[in-house]
Parts: structure tokens; C-alpha cells; sequence
């Protein structure tokens, strides 16, 4: 009885078919798999499928995102059955935030949430968006942000940090103009996290303050979290490679009750990894649970945490020789010591609720707080080379400082709306209509201590050299300094770049003199209004949107000469969509940007001031497509960015962080993004842009015209990916693709420069089973290059030649 019984549990039935959409067109990549098992498919470009399953098998059921999931019973008597199934497309009710995991498992998006405070489909935003989901992350081995913005146009990094360049105009992690899931944060700038828990990482270009707030003309970039799934699925990846690199990395998610109206998720990741850069190290614990609730069709309720616990080592760049030679000192070289580090905790904790009072009006709610813990010890350069007593430079010494700083930061930020559909005639409108706060706070106990500058004669504590000075009467005012071997003795030991491991062993620092930065309190908050109404008639759409923001900072926070600021702004955004044909979508847009630019929103104690806020406006054109019966989208943009009020470093001896602000800048330029798959087995993505981002105006002539620091003219990328998916290769995939950044100019002064590049990089994939292999290349003609830097002082070289391989285990 046991062997017959074992031997039906093996007998298999086969199932053929075709999927189809109500108007008969086939939809290829669609899943096709048996309810109670393991068994699944895929519809091929022509929407057939073949699928086996044991005779036990009672029901298969067909998904695929933008259709109602079917499900087919079958006949277990039979060994072969077809079956050619229809799905109806979901209704068009979309949802006003991201409430469930997205089920896709390509590269292409259809909607997004950042352009409108709602879903929108992204043929329908009449703005640029560019776009790597979780896929496309996965498959090229990325791990943080800064390795996933080259895919996308007009993005560049600018240095090591959280920092990154869009459209010419530079965004950093450290102010509060980034955003994970829609909602304003900081990721600490100095190191990037782990992206394992991210869905996608999208930026919407150009200002995006009509939305969003201060924000940078370039661009926002938002961070979408991974959300919970009705059905259970679990992975687990382990990863070893160049540079001593290990990472585990693990996703579960499904129903945490019977009728699924709680759903769990959890990311969590470890990473402990060396580099190619001397001293240089990262060790990262990353835990990231997501929870829904979903009490009744029309209630949602979401919650998300992500935390960070980093250990590292601030890596501030590499320098070169005073001679001007970029290939004059390795790339690894770094200027840290052995008892430097930085410790960085970060934790954002948001929970949102969406309820939908009838199918017209929804009302969602969000609130978030990030909080930033820091604690660094850093041996740095001080931006310049050392002197000697006439006050000239000495190529082969950096002049030296330490920063031992300890800070926190938290960041508060509500939004609330409303969503209103209704329908006149032929006139169809969604009108969304807001309020937003946002704080962001520096409390008491940040402490900062510097030991810079050169040794007064006496040795008995530390000033700075001013040329000036020293021009008006040599003999006397090089007095004041401590001199030996006709060298200025440096309060911090300067670096060798003819000794490099001596000047990296840790150091006596309690030699030192030591200052106390100030580093006060630090506060500011905003209040703001929206409205923003979509208007649909025919094939005519128009987004039209007025954001009024009041703006409130405090200087000189908690002390007895406490004062306060306050700025206003009225920011209106217009865009209209055009849908000349079915697959064909032509737009245009006007939207204003500002950003205060007070000691709050520069977070530098040091950088001068007060400024002016920074004001930006950006006209654009663009088109966007889709192709292959919608698996292949692609979009072309022309834009112009203007910005006033923009800060500079001001180069001050012994004021490396003072800045001051020139005129007005332009950018102008083109871009192309091309994304999906051409066939369902080859899945591509190819970017291009032209940039010319320049200063335009300027209180110093000869900077007129000059190209923006960190601003490529020209960047491209392509990758692809092809799946064998039939056959004795079965399971086996290949990928490659090729980045391309145009050479670029380092400060204003524009006289020095980095070279452009162009890396290669390679992946191979098997599957069998649950189990897969990957390994990734990157660089693989071992190119030198830079991904940018501030000055020759402070490069950031590109990774050498590396690989990564990852065993990954999936799990019902």
C-alpha cells in the first residue's frame, strides 16, 4: 500500500496553455504555478507556458502585476490538459501610498509614489524619473546607494559619502532633503548603509520643493522600503569577496495571522569588509522590520523601522604630491591613522494610515523620526600643504588636523492629505490637498575638539599662519612660530608621502593642543500647505500644484542672545501630458525649488554666514514610451535648472570650512533612459544624459561660464541580463554592462581636473532548484579612475579590479 501510494504521489500531469488580456493580446512573463507547491513557470514573449505537476495538484494559479490573480481548478484524470486563461485588468483605483510589497520580479516599474503624494502611473508624471528596483540591485551585486545612482541619467557620485551629484547640482545625506518612502530624512552623509531593505531607489528630477519642501534643483532621492507580502517567501544570501569582504543578508515576509490581515517583513544584514583604501574598513548591522494592518478593506495601517549600526573609519580621501601629478601616490593611500574611528548609529521609525472614507476621497497620514548618533576621531589633511618658514609649500607634507567630534541629531516630519477623485462630464480630477511639518534639531551636548594650525615659538599652544601677514614683515612675524629645519612645526605631525606607513602608525595625540569648535544647538522647523489638482480631459492631462512653506530657525539656539529667522516661500508647480498615441506620451513642466541656507540647514557650525536661501525654477520637455506589449519602457528628457545664492568654500587659510556664495547658476541638458525587457529571458537598462551645468553669474569675473565642480558633460550606462530558461542550461544567466562618466573639474577655480572613464563589468547566475549562484565582476580591465573628489588633497579613487560571490538559498 506505502509503494503504490508513493508511486501516485510521482505521477505528474502536464499543463499547456496561453494567457491572454480581455482584448486577446498574449501578456508574456506572467506566473503561472500549482497552489499547493513548488511547481511554477513563467508565459514566455508569446504568452504560452508548460507547466508539470503532481496529479495531487487541484488548483494553478496565474498573477501578474496591473491583473486580478486567476485561478483554475484541474482534472486530475488526465495526464495532459489545456488550458488558455484571460485576466482582467485591476480597477483603476489607485492606492495613495505604499501600503504591500511589490510582487514584480524585473527591472521595470510602472508606477511611483514620489511625483504626486499618490500613485501615479509614470507615463502620466510629467516630470523625469529614474528608477533601479530590487532586481537590478540584486543582480549587479550593488550594495549601496552610491553603486546604484550609475544606472541612472544624469547621476554621478561626488565623493565616498552619501553625496552624490543630479543634473550638475550636488545632494548630500547629511541635510534633511532626502527621503525614505516619501518622507524627509538623513542617512548621516559620512558612510552609506546597506540598500538589502530597499525596493527601489528612484530620483525624481529637478526641484521637487512643491512636493517635498527645501530640497536640492538637481533632484530628490527617495528610498523605498520593503513592504510586506500576502504570501510567504524567504531568502538568504551569503557573500564573499575582494578585500576580505563578507556580508550575510536575509528577507522573510508573508501573513503573520490565518486571513492574512497582518503582514510581516524583516531585512536584516551584516557586513564586515576591508578595502582597497588604507586603514580602511566597514562593519555594518542593518535590521529592518516592516509590519501591516489591514483591519477592513478600507484601513491600513503600516509600520517601518530601519537600523543602522555602523563601525568604520572616515576615509577622506586620497592626496596627491604639491606637483600636481594625480598618479604621483597610490590610490590606497589615506591619511588615517590606526587610533582614528567613527561610530554611527541611525534609526528611522515611521508609521503611516491610509483609510478610505468612500471610492472618492482617501485620507493618509505619515510620521517619521530619524535620529543620528556620531562619534568620530579623524586624522585628516587641512586642505592644504604644510609650509616652510617663508610660508611656501612643501609638496611631499600634508599639513595635518584631528576632529574629535560627538553629536546627535533628530529629525521629526508629519504629512497628511487628502485625495479626491471626481468626475465631470468628460473631465476627470484628483485634487490632493496637504499639510507637512518637519523639524530637525541639534540638542545640547554636541562636543567638538580641534587640533590644527603650527606651534607658537614658546610651544605653548597652537595659531595659525596668515602669507599676508608675513609679507608685511618676514623677520619679525615668523617669530612667533615654534621653527625646525626650516620648517614651521605643525601642532599635528604633517604626512609624509615619502614615508606613508610612518605617518599612518598610530600616534601620541595627547601632544596636541587642543581647541574646543563651537558646536552649540542647533533647531529649525517648517509648516506647510499644499494643493495639487490632476486634471484628466481626453488625452490631455495637467498637474498643477501651489506649496506655501513658512520656514523658522533659531541661531545662537538656547543661549541668552537667542534670535530667530523666519522665511517664506510660495512654490507652484504646472505639467501637462499629452498622449499622442497609445504607447506615446508627450509632457512639459515649470517647478520652483528654494532651500534656507541658515547654520541649522548647513549643520556647519563653521561655514560663515547668514546666507540667502538658495532659489531654482526648471523648465522641461520630455516623452515617454512603452514597447513589446509594455515590457519595454523609454523616455527622453530636455531640461533647464537655474539656481541663485549658491555656496562655494571660500578658501581662507586656517577656515577650511568657511563657504560663500556666488551669483547664479544654469544647467542645462538631455536624457535618455531605456528600461525592461525585450523578450521575456533578456532584461536590459541603458541611460544617457549631456549636462552642461555652469555658473552664470559671479561677484568674480573669471568664474563666469566655468563648468560646475563635479558636473559631467556626458554619462552613460547600459546592462543586461539574459535567462536561459528551457533546456539542459536551464537555470543558467548572464550579465554585463558598462559605465561611462565624462572627465570633470574638482573645485570653482577650475584647475584641477579628473579624467573621464569608462569600467566593464560582468555577472554569471545559476539556478537550480532554491539554490543560487552568482558572481559578479567589476571593473574588469582594472581602470584607473576617480568618482570624484574636491581637490587634489581630497580624491575619491574608483574601486580597482574586484569580485563577489553569493550563495543565495530561497524558502517557502
Amino acid at each position: 500500500m506505502g509503494v503504490y501510494a508513493l508511486a501516485s504521489a510521482q505521477e505528474l500531469v502536464t499543463i499547456n496553455g496561453k494567457v491572454t488580456d480581455e482584448s486577446g493580446d498574449v501578456i508574456p512573463g506572467v506566473n503561472v504555478y500549482a497552489e499547493n507547491g513548488n511547481n511554477k513557470t513563467t508565459t514566455d514573449h508569446q504568452g504560452n507556458f508548460s507547466l508539470s505537476v503532481p496529479k495531487t495538484t487541484l488548483t494553478i494559479k496565474f498573477s501578474y502585476v496591473g491583473y486580478i490573480t486567476a485561478s483554475r481548478n484541474i482534472n486530475q484524470n488526465k495526464e495532459k490538459i489545456t488550458l488558455n486563461i484571460s485576466l482582467s485588468p485591476t480597477k483603476s483605483d489607485l492606492q495613495q501610498v505604499e501600503i504591500t510589497g511589490r510582487k514584480e520580479k524585473t527591472y521595470k516599474n510602472t508606477a511611483t509614489f514620489i511625483g504626486s503624494k499618490s500613485e501615479i502611473l509614470l507615463k502620466d508624471l510629467p516630470q523625469s524619473v529614474s528608477y533601479a528596483s530590487k532586481e537590478l540591485i540584486a543582480d549587479q551585486g550593488a550594495v549601496r546607494v552610491g553603486e546604484v545612482v550609475k544606472n541612472f541619467s544624469g547621476v554621478n557620485q561626488f565623493t565616498f559619502y552619501d553625496d552624490i551629484t543630479i543634473r550638475g547640482f550636488r545632494i548630500n545625506g547629511g541635510s534633511n532633503t532626502q527621503l525614505i518612502n516619501g518622507m524627509r530624512t538623513s542617512t548621516g552623509f559620512w558612510k552609506q548603509p546597506l540598500a538589502n531593505y530597499l525596493e527601489r531607489v528612484e530620483v525624481l528630477k529637478g526641484p521637487s520643493s512643491a512636493l517635498y519642501g527645501n530640497a536640492s534643483p538637481g533632484g530628490v532621492i527617495n528610498r523605498v522600503t520593503k513592504k510586506p507580502l500576502a504570501e510567504t517567501r524567504k531568502s538568504l544570501s551569503l557573500s564573499m569577496g575582494s578585500y576580505n569582504t563578507f556580508r550575510a543578508l536575509g528577507d522573510v515576509t508573508g501573513p503573520a495571522n490565518k486571513d492574512s490581515t497582518l503582514l510581516y517583513r524583516l531585512n536584516f544584514g551584516y557586513e564586515d569588509a576591508n578595502s582597497f583604501r588604507d586603514m580602511q574598513f566597514d562593519k555594518n548591522l542593518i535590521i529592518a522590520p516592516s509590519l501591516t494592518f489591514l483591519p477592513s478593506k478600507n484601513t491600513s495601517l503600516n509600520f517601518d523601522l530601519v537600523y543602522n549600526d555602523s563601525k568604520s573609519r572616515l576615509d577622506r580621501g586620497q592626496s596627491v604630491f604639491g606637483n600636481g601629478n594625480l598618479y604621483s601616490t597610490p590610490q590606497s593611500t589615506s591619511l588615517n591613522t590606526g587610533n582614528d574611528h567613527l561610530n554611527e548609529k541611525t534609526y528611522n521609525v515611521s508609521l503611516s494610515l491610509n483609510h478610505r472614507f468612500s471610492e472618492n476621497l482617501n485620507f493618509t497620514a505619515s510620521y517619521m523620526k530619524t535620529g543620528y548618533s556620531e562619534d568620530l576621531y579623524e586624522h585628516r589633511s587641512a586642505n592644504t600643504y604644510a609650509l616652510d618658514a617663508t610660508g611656501k609649500s612643501v609638496d611631499n607634507l600634508i599639513a595635518m588636523q584631528i576632529f574629535n567630534r560627538i553629536r546627535k541629531r533628530y529629525i521629526d516630519n508629519f504629512s497628511g492629505f487628502i485625495n479626491y477623485k471626481l468626475k465631470t462630464g468628460k473631465i476627470e480630477q484628483t485634487i490632493v490637498a496637504g499639510y507637512d511639518y518637519a523639524s530637525e534639531k541639534l540638542p545640547v551636548g554636541a562636543s567638538q575638539l580641534t587640533a590644527t594650525n603650527y606651534r607658537n615659538a614658546a610651544n605653548t599652544g597652537s595659531i595659525s599662519f596668515v602669507k599676508s601677514e608675513y609679507d608685511k614683515d618676514p623677520t619679525n612675524y615668523i617669530k612667533k612660530f615654534l621653527v625646525v629645519n626650516n620648517l614651521l612645526v605643525p601642532n599635528v605631525p604633517s604626512f609624509n608621502l615619502n614615508d606613508v606607513m610612518a605617518s599612518q602608525r598610530m600616534q601620541d595625540d595627547s601632544k596636541n593642543f587642543f581647541t574646543q569648535a563651537a558646536y552649540d544647538p542647533t533647531y529649525y522647523f517648517l509648516n506647510a500647505g499644499y494643493v495639487q489638482d490632476n486634471i484628466k480631459f481626453g488625452k490631455l492631462q495637467a498637474l498643477l500644484g501651489l506649496r506655501y512653506e513658512y520656514y523658522t530657525d533659531y541661531s545662537n539656539y538656547l543661549k541668552p542672545t537667542q534670535a530667530t529667522a523666519n522665511s517664506k516661500a510660495l512654490l507652484p508647480r504646472f505639467g501637462l501630458v499629452y498622449s499622442a498615441i497609445t504607447n506615446i506620451n508627450l509632457y512639459g513642466t515649470y517647478v520652483m525649488g528654494y532651500t534656507p541656507q541658515t547654520a541649522s540647514a548647513i549643520s556647519n557650525p563653521n561655514a560663515g554666514g547668514p546666507f540667502d536661501p538658495l532659489k531654482s525654477n526648471m523648465i522641461e520637455f520630455g516623452a515617454k514610451t512603452s514597447w513589446l506589449d509594455e515590457r519595454l519602457t523609454a523616455s527622453a528628457a530636455i531640461y533647464q535648472i537655474k539656481q541663485k545664492n549658491v555656496l562655494y568654500n571660500a578658501n581662507v587659510v586656517g577656515q577650511p570650512d568657511l563657504l560663500r556664495s556666488v551669483g547664479e547658476e544654469r544647467s542645462r541638458g538631455i536624457e535618455f533612459d531605456i528600461i525592461g525587457r525585450i523578450i521575456p529571458q533578456l532584461s536590459i537598462l541603458a541611460s544617457y544624459s549631456y549636462n552642461e551645468a555652469s555658473i552664470t553669474d559671479s561677484p568674480i569675473a573669471s568664474e563666469i561660464g566655468r563648468q560646475k565642480p563635479n558636473a559631467p558633460h556626458h554619462t552613460a550606462n547600459i546592462w543586461a541580463k539574459y535567462s536561459i530558461t528551457s533546456g539542459i542550461l536551464k537555470g543558467l544567466g548572464i550579465g554585463g554592462g558598462s559605465n561611462y562618466v565624462d572627465s570633470r573639474i574638482l573645485s570653482i577655480d577650475a584647475t584641477q581636473t579628473i579624467p573621464s572613464y569608462t569600467l566593464f563589468n560582468a555577472a554569471f547566475y545559476y539556478n537550480v532548484g532554491k539554490v543560487q549562484v552568482q558572481f559578479n565582476m567589476n571593473n574588469i580591465t582594472n581602470k584607473v579612475h576617480w568618482v570624484g573628489g574636491y581637490d587634489y588633497l581630497r580624491l575619491f579613487p574608483g574601486t580597482p579590479s574586484n569580485y563577489l560571490f553569493t550563495l543565495g538559498y530561497t524558502f517557502n
